[in-house]
């Protein structure tokens, strides 16, 4: 087992690989050798083109994606004292999927393409604003207001897919639920990259907190932790960076719970030491799962967030069996 500062080298390694086999991985395969030459040719080839226009917008958002996943679910477990909380769990990124369904529900989506995404951010952040309006009362009443919201936007949801106003509608909606980083350009990256990188401020913000909050609610207190501008700035970086994330891609599920829980037999239990690596091994398993869709013999490319649910179901069987074990 790794220890100490082993892990950021695993990370490094683990990192390199998987942007490595994203750039070269997809419908054609391009060799290493003729991805370098081509970055150097001074006449732009076809591999250089798939590469530039494809393949690194589709690489990058992926690292931004999963680091987002990955930190968010870090803070919340520390936040909330919950080691099964998620970013989903406070109804962001449901807020962010019907924003976006909005969009493609009255073909906004069609004459703007951009539409889809910022309509997911606005749905985020007015999900992140009710949550944090009706959960006022302490750790408990938050993740009550979250799941009421992720309630209320799922039902806008079904509503969306029952009154879909054509069968193309219907199929483009639950297509984009089931979230992907295919065909994703360098418009979108530009539009999401502003809203995480603000989240991840505002996550970073709570690290000396989420410490304090190891020691319960009360005793944070006393130690002069204000425990409604944590709440604050990880409900704000949780809609901000998980909502343009998920607009962009769609749901993409379980990386959130799943990171924070691979690291801290490396680094510990302490909160503030988790987020980082956390953000790190987000990013390597999102990449790695996206290399798996389009490795996986297929004749449609199966889903980013089908495949990532595959995986992360047993493993949060496997969490929930470990804690009822260690329960007293």
């Amino acid at each position: 087992m790794v220890r100490g500062k082993g892990w950021l080298g695993l990370a490094a390694l683990l990192l390199i690989a998987g942007i490595g086999l994203s750039l070269c991985t997809g419908r054609v395969w391009l060799d290493p050798m003729v991805l370098v030459r081509s970055i150097f040719d001074p006449e732009p080839s076809l591999a250089w083109l798939i590469l530039a226009d494809l393949r690194v917008p589709r690489t990058l958002l992926g690292l931004l994606v999963g680091a987002t996943l990955g930190l968010s679910g870090a803070v919340l477990q520390g936040l909330l004292r919950n080691p099964l909380a998620e970013p989903g769990l406070l109804g962001v990124s449901a807020g962010a999927a019907l924003g976006a369904v909005i969009a493609i529900y009255f073909g906004l989506s069609a004459s703007f393409a951009l539409a889809t995404p910022l309509f997911g951010i606005v749905g985020a952040i007015v999900a992140g604003i009710l949550t944090l309006t009706i959960g006022r009362g302490g750790t408990l009443m938050m993740i009550l207001a979250g799941a009421a919201v992720s309630g209320l936007m799922g039902a806008g949801l079904s509503l969306a897919l029952n009154f879909a106003p054509s069968p193309y509608a219907a199929y483009e909606i639950t297509t984009w639920l089931l979230g992907s980083l295919a065909d994703r350009s360098w418009d979108q990256f530009a539009l999401a990259a502003p809203f995480i990188l603000l989240g991840w401020v505002c996550l970073a913000m709570t690290a000396r907190d989420l410490d304090a909050l190891t020691l319960g609610e009360a005793q944070a207190e006393s130690l002069g932790v204000n425990l409604r501008r944590t709440q604050l700035l990880a409900l704000a970086g949780t809609a901000a960076s998980v909502g343009a994330a998920t607009a962009v891609t769609g749901a993409i599920g379980f990386v959130g719970l799943v990171a924070p829980h691979l690291v801290r037999p490396f680094v510990g239990h302490q909160p503030s030491r988790v987020l980082l690596p956390s953000a790190l091994f987000g990013a390597i398993l999102l990449v790695f799962a996206d290399v798996a869709t389009r490795l996986i013999p297929t004749a449609v490319e199966i889903r980013l967030g089908v495949l990532t649910s595959l995986v992360g179901t047993p493993f949060f069987f496997w969490l929930v069996l470990r804690l009822r074990r260690l329960a007293p």
